[in-house]
């Protein structure tokens, strides 16, 4: 069965673009003009991914992620032609998992969403679970306990820090770490890697601004710290 990905936009020729490319990979396709709209919609037919913009009428980008997060996991790329930082960390403490700027090449939306629906879904045949420290992560459930608790992490902030619980000690590039989330090793991206991981901090660590667990190697990278 296709998978089912939904455009919420109120650019009608920019849908009609995407719509076009995503038919053409064999998606099923959803468009709403609004949050509010929107809302509705992903509420009845649970698609497998979500392409949303910020600026909207009606609700903007920022608070449907904010509404459905509370009861949905569905991964979403944030489509925006804001470009400052700021605006990118909102997206992404609110739920998102990854972003594009617009204006965008259509390849290169496609390839973020294969990406995005990969990690979404995959589950590694020799999955284990990882323990390092007062962190449990179960990669065959895809869940995480701190010190018994569970937290509640996006696919990307998921993917990262098994990554580095999966080799503690280790530096991993922000490159490195990019190809695993991502699987792509582009320089201009990298900023998203620094991006993630402050999001991941405020999840895991009792003081964020003094991090016990993710470790940075100033000019390397980052690294899960040894017992």
């Amino acid at each position: 069965m296709a998978q089912t990905i939904m455009i919420i936009d109120d650019e009608k020729r920019l849908v009609s673009l995407v719509e076009s490319y995503l038919k053409q990979e064999g998606y099923h396709v959803l468009t709403a003009g609004d949050g509010r709209e929107a809302l509705s919609i992903a509420r009845k037919e649970s698609p497998d991914l979500i392409l949303l913009d910020i600026m909207m009428p009606e609700m903007d980008g920022y608070e449907f992620m904010e509404t459905y997060r509370k009861y949905h996991r569905t991964p979403i790329i944030l489509l925006t032609a804001r470009v400052e930082e700021q605006d990118h960390v909102i997206g992404l403490d609110l739920g998102a998992d990854d972003y594009v700027t617009k204006p965008f090449r259509p390849r290169e939306l496609m390839a973020r969403v294969r990406s995005v629906l990969r990690r979404a879904g995959q589950l590694e045949p020799s999955a284990k679970v990882l323990k390092a420290a007062d962190i449990v992560l179960d990669r065959d459930n895809r869940s995480v306990k701190v010190k018994q608790h569970y937290v509640d992490l996006t696919p990307s902030e998921f993917d990262l820090l098994a990554a580095l619980m999966s080799a503690p000690g280790h530096v991993f590039s922000r490159l490195d770490l990019l190809d695993i989330i991502q699987g792509i090793r582009y320089e201009g991206y990298q900023r998203t890697i620094d991006l993630h991981i402050k999001n991941l901090r405020a999840k895991i660590e009792k003081d964020p601004r003094s991090p016990h667990y993710i470790e940075t190697v100033y000019g390397a990278g980052y690294r899960f710290a040894r017992e």
